[in-house]
């Protein structure tokens, strides 16, 4: 299976769906235009780009397009982590969950999950949320 690493840029959008979903284009880049300095077409058109890669789901509610995350936060964050312990860190197996304490963004289940694919690293891969 291919491995899935969204660019830093799709990261930020994804991390803004995995808190809260559906979001339409315009709720997306209020969440994070700013902190990445992008005009709304820009956000539309890497939306558009993570919706062919099937980053993202794309759906309509009262006329207006929302997305929905594609691919799983624990699996692209386990991605993330092994590409930083293998280039930064030059590790060459799992390494402890304990790094993401305190995080925002994970939940305490989200880490003990987290813990199960670092722990099968480097034999799992991540997936996309329907398993494939």
């Amino acid at each position: 299976m291919k491995k899935v690493k969204p660019s830093p840029s799709e990261l930020a959008l994804l991390k803004a769906l995995w808190r809260r979903e559906p979001l339409s284009a315009r709720e997306l880049h209020d969440r994070v235009g700013p902190e990445l300095g992008w005009s709304y077409s820009s956000t539309r058109k890497t939306l558009d780009r993570m919706r062919d890669k099937s980053f993202v789901a794309q759906s309509e509610i009262h006329g207006i397009h929302v997305y929905s995350p594609a691919i799983e936060k624990v699996e692209t964050l386990a991605s993330y982590a092994r590409d930083f312990a293998e280039r930064v860190l030059e590790l060459d197996g799992p390494f402890p969950v304990s790094m993401f304490a305190g995080s925002k963004l994970m939940s305490d289940k989200d880490i003990e999950e987290l813990q199960a694919v670092l722990d099968s690293w480097p034999d799992s891969e991540p997936v996309s949320k329907d398993g494939e």
